[in-house]
């Protein structure tokens, strides 16, 4: 027999929705039977599992050893490399994610920065491999693999609950830097309609609703220019797959180094003269507003990363100047 105890990540949450989280490898029926034969109990007490959890519940596991290995199978792999902290406290972290890190995976063996931040929550003491058993930090916003920058992380349940409901409701300025094509010289709101292409990977942006597209909404701001191309403070205002790249792409404006909607000469140049493999985008500034509650120690913050070598390189060899309209030096 075996005997957890609910703690504050678990709480708050359906009992059956726990023991799948907890029993990874189990079907359901697995679940419920167990639950019906009094296998697992709550509180001493025969359950449905749709009751609610709450702090110091005991559950109950009349299973064999072997059987909980069998059914809780892997949640830790130790990884060595830790992700760039710029930023934490007792419920969050946020991260500089470099460019080439996947944000969460997207195959069984991949190591994304949801790993790294595992890895150093629990080589720092601050979560256990028990705890992984039923809960699991992750990240609360996504950056492509090939964009740099600040991605934001809820080490606990009611953390990641809260921040989803800040992101969704744009309450968190998220700026960003890029470098595109062509010259821009005022600020300027652009919106559009923006459809996913699932199946390429790949989004098309329209200037009128067709099928499911959705409507998006970008704020962009010119830093300097040298002729040639721009360097731009860009606030998300609506956040969709793609949309910065595919938005500046759509008003003639691609970031360079973009090879899914850039121009392929602009490409090719930076290639030949820096080595440019990705475009140049990053995620540079997160601003919060007032906060109270789970997340009060982000109250009113404003998180920066800077950008990356190569990105600073090709603005001061091609005549890019920081020094207006951003926080990035």
């Amino acid at each position: 027999m075996k005997q957890l105890f609910v703690n504050s990540n678990q709480a708050g949450q359906r009992l059956d929705k726990m023991l799948l989280k907890y029993f990874r490898e189990a079907p359901k029926s697995f679940i419920y039977k167990m639950l019906r034969k009094k296998n697992i109990t709550l509180n001493g007490k025969k359950a449905e599992g749709g009751e609610l959890l709450h702090v110091g519940d005991e559950i109950k596991l009349f299973l064999s050893e072997e059987t909980i290995a069998q059914f809780t199978g892997t949640v830790y792999v130790p990884h060595t490399v830790h992700p760039r902290i710029v930023y934490e406290d007792s419920q969050v972290v946020v991260m500089d994610k470099p460019v080439g890190t996947l944000s969460q995976k997207a195959e069984k063996q991949d190591i994304s920065l949801v790993e790294m931040l595992i890895s150093y929550l629990v080589d720092t003491g601050q979560l256990t491999k028990e705890e992984l058993q039923s809960f699991k930090p992750s990240v609360c916003n996504r950056l492509d693999r090939n964009t740099s920058g600040l991605v934001i992380a809820g080490k606990t349940l009611p953390a990641l609950q809260e921040l989803g409901r800040l992101l969704r409701s744009r309450a968190v300025g998220k700026y960003y830097l890029c470098i595109v094509d062509g010259v821009l010289k005022k600020p300027q709101t652009v919106r559009a309609f923006l459809q996913r292409e699932t199946d390429q990977n790949i989004v098309t942006i329209s200037d009128t609703p067709v099928g499911d597209a959705k409507p998006i909404e970008t704020e962009y701001t010119p830093i300097s220019d040298n002729g040639k191309c721009t360097l731009l403070e860009v606030r998300l205002i609506t956040g969709r797959t793609h949309q910065i790249r595919a938005h500046l792409a759509r008003i003639g404006h691609p970031i360079i180094g973009d090879h899914k909607y850039g121009r392929q000469d602009v490409n090719e140049y930076f290639f030949r003269n820096y080595a440019l493999k990705y475009q140049l985008l990053h995620a540079y500034r997160f601003v919060f507003p007032e906060l109270t509650g789970t997340l009060e120690e982000l109250s009113g913050k404003i998180i920066t990363a800077k950008p990356p070598r190569q990105m600073k390189e090709i603005c001061a060899k091609e005549g890019l100047s920081w020094e207006h309209g951003t926080r990035a030096d």
